[in-house]
């Protein structure tokens, strides 16, 4: 309680001390231009924006439903979540091997699909043309 406590109960008798009494107690300097000429250096820091990293959730998640030829849409759909636990937790790269991964199996989950699509149309075709030509045979036709 020394000088602090002088100060404000000394000379204005039971008013606030008044803020010329403040600013020349604290030391307070009123801002204007600058005293000296010296050069202003700024800093600037680049703050690196979200980096959108694709996790291919839904495209694995069609391939696990639709296409899930040896079971490589539920493992792309495995790795999509991977991806997006990455991406939620900040490591872009982790989560950029992860998508790669996940999308390289849902090409191949779909081409592979496609293609067992392709052999059963045909496999179907072929198997149905002979059945109609061994029933046209059996049946005896009458004219």
């Amino acid at each position: 309680m020394s000088h602090n406590s002088q100060a404000f109960l000394s000379t204005n008798a039971g008013l606030p001390p008044s803020y010329e009494t403040i600013k020349e107690e604290y030391g307070v300097t009123e801002l204007g231009e600058p005293s000296n000429s010296a050069v202003v250096r700024t800093t600037v820091i680049n703050m690196p924006r979200e980096v959108s990293v694709p996790d291919h959730v839904v495209w694995s998640l069609f391939n696990t439903l639709f296409f899930n030829a040896c079971c490589l849409g539920f493992i792309a759909y495995a790795y999509s979540v991977k991806s997006r636990d990455r991406k939620m937790v900040g490591d872009v790269v982790g989560a950029q091997a992860y998508a790669s991964t996940a999308k390289c199996l849902n090409i191949s989950s779909l081409i592979f699909s496609i293609l067992m699509v392709i052999i059963c149309i045909i496999i179907f075709s072929t198997t149905s043309v002979v059945v109609f030509q061994s029933f046209a045979q059996r049946t005896p036709h009458s004219g």
